[in-house]
C-alpha cells in the first residue's frame, strides 16, 4: 500500500480502535503529534510504534519542533532555545552563531529520529519584520541573508542526524500582522518587493533542502488565493523559477486561514491540485472523515516519490544516542544558552 496525501491528527496519548481505522485508509499518508500526544519519552515512543505498525510502508510520523514555545515533547527532551536566540548569537559572533545553528539541528533531529519521528516541520525562515506575533522569535532573524546562513546550519544539522527539514512558511508569514490560525492574513506587496522573503528558499533549495510548508496568506498583488492552494506560488514561483523538487506540504486545512477555499474535501482537494503533495487536517475529526468519505484521487507517482522521499533516514537508538559525547556536550550547551537568556 502507498502512503496516501493525508496527513492528520490523534486525539491522545494511545491510540483509539477507531484511529487504528482511520490510519489504514488508502487516502492517509502520515500522522502528525502534538503536546496532547505525549506524557513520557517512553509513552509517545510507544505510541510511534504503535502508528509504525498499521501500514507497510509506515506511515510518516511528524511534529513542529522548532523549540521556543513550539516544542511539542518537552519532558525527558533537550528544551531548544527559540530560533531568535541563534540570531543573537550570530549578532555577537557569525562563526559561533553558525556553529551552535548546526549544533541546535543535530540535537533536536537525533533526539526525535531515536524514537522513529521522521520529520520535522521547521525551521521557520520567516523574516522578521517586526509585525506578526505568531512568527515573532520563531524568526530566526530580520536580515534575509542572517537567515539563511542560520537555516542552511540548522538544516545540516538535523541532516547529520538522519532527519530531513521542512522550510515554512512559503513565501513568508513574517510581515502580516493577523496570524492564519484565527484570520486570513493579507500581504499588500508586489512580487518584485518579496526578493528578501524568496532568498532564504533559493538558498536552502540550492542546499537540497528537502521540504517546504505552504502558508495560509494571501499576497493580493500576485494572486488571489493563499499561497497554499496558489499554482502561482507553488509551481510557477516555487518549483519553476526556485527549482524546488522536494516535497510541499499545506499548513493545517483547518485554520481560518484556509476557510476561503470551501468546506474540508474542497479545500484539500484545491490544496493538492495547486502543487501540494500532502495535506495536513488538525484538530477537526469531522473534517478528516468527512473528507475521506467525499474524495476520489488517483495516485500521483510522481508526488508519491516526492513524500517517500523525506522519510527520516540514519538513526541512532537512545542508548547509543545519550551516550555519546556529541549528545553530552551539546545538551549541557542547550541548557547554558537557556540559562544565559533566562
Amino acid at each position: 500500500m502507498t502512503l496516501g496525501p493525508l496527513m492528520i491528527d490523534l486525539h491522545g496519548t494511545q491510540l483509539l480502535p477507531d484511529e487504528r481505522e482511520l490510519l489504514r485508509h488508502p487516502l492517509v499518508g502520515g500522522v502528525i503529534l502534538f503536546a496532547r500526544n505525549f506524557e513520557s519519552r517512553e509513552q509517545v515512543k510507544q505510541l510511534i510504534t504503535d502508528v509504525r505498525a498499521l501500514r507497510s510502508p509506515a506511515l510518516l510520523i511528524a511534529v513542529d519542533y522548532e523549540g521556543g514555545r513550539v516544542q511539542r515533547f518537552r519532558r525527558d527532551f533537550t528544551l531548544i532555545p527559540p530560533m531568535r536566540l541563534l540570531g543573537n548569537a550570530y549578532d555577537t559572533n557569525p562563526a559561533q552563531g553558525l556553529k551552535l545553528a548546526r549544533q541546535t539541528g543535530w540535537l533536536l533531529a537525533a533526539e526525535l529520529r531515536a524514537i522513529h519521528v521522521d520529520l520535522n516541520f521547521g525551521p521557520v525562515v520567516d523574516l522578521d519584520y517586526g509585525a506578526s506575533s505568531v512568527i515573532g522569535d520563531r524568526s530566526l532573524h530580520n536580515d534575509a541573508r542572517v537567515v539563511s546562513a542560520l537555516a542552511i546550519a540548522v538544516v545540516n544539522g538535523m541532516r547529520d542526524a538522519g532527519m530531513h527539514a521542512v522550510a515554512k512558511h512559503f513565501p513568508g508569514h513574517g510581515a502580516v500582522i493577523a496570524d492564519s490560525h484565527i484570520a486570513l492574513p493579507v500581504d499588500h506587496r508586489r512580487y518584485v518587493d518579496m526578493d528578501n522573503d524568496l532568498y532564504p528558499y533559493a538558498r536552502l533549495i540550492d542546499n537540497g533542502l528537502a521540504g517546504v510548508m505552504a502558508a495560509h496568506v494571501v499576497f493580493d498583488k500576485v494572486d488571489q488565493v493563499p499561497a497554499s492552494f496558489s499554482r502561482r506560488w507553488l509551481v510557477e514561483e516555487l518549483r519553476g523559477k526556485l527549482g524546488f523538487k522536494g516535497a510541499v506540504f499545506s499548513d493545517d486545512l483547518s485554520m481560518e486561514g484556509a476557510s476561503i477555499m470551501g468546506d474540508m474535501p474542497h479545500r484539500v482537494a484545491a490544496a493538492l491540485s495547486a502543487g501540494c503533495d500532502m495535506a495536513l487536517i488538525c484538530n477537526r475529526r469531522d473534517a478528516v472523515l468527512q473528507t475521506l468519505g467525499a474524495l476520489k484521487l488517483e495516485p500521483d507517482i510522481t508526488s508519491l516519490a516526492r513524500v517517500a522521499g523525506i522519510r527520516g533516514i540514519a538513526r541512532m537508538d537512545e542508548a547509543a544516542l545519550f551516550a555519546s559525547a556529541q549528545w553530552q556536550t551539546i545538551n549541557a550547551l542547550m541548557q547554558s544558552t537557556l540559562q544565559l537568556h533566562a
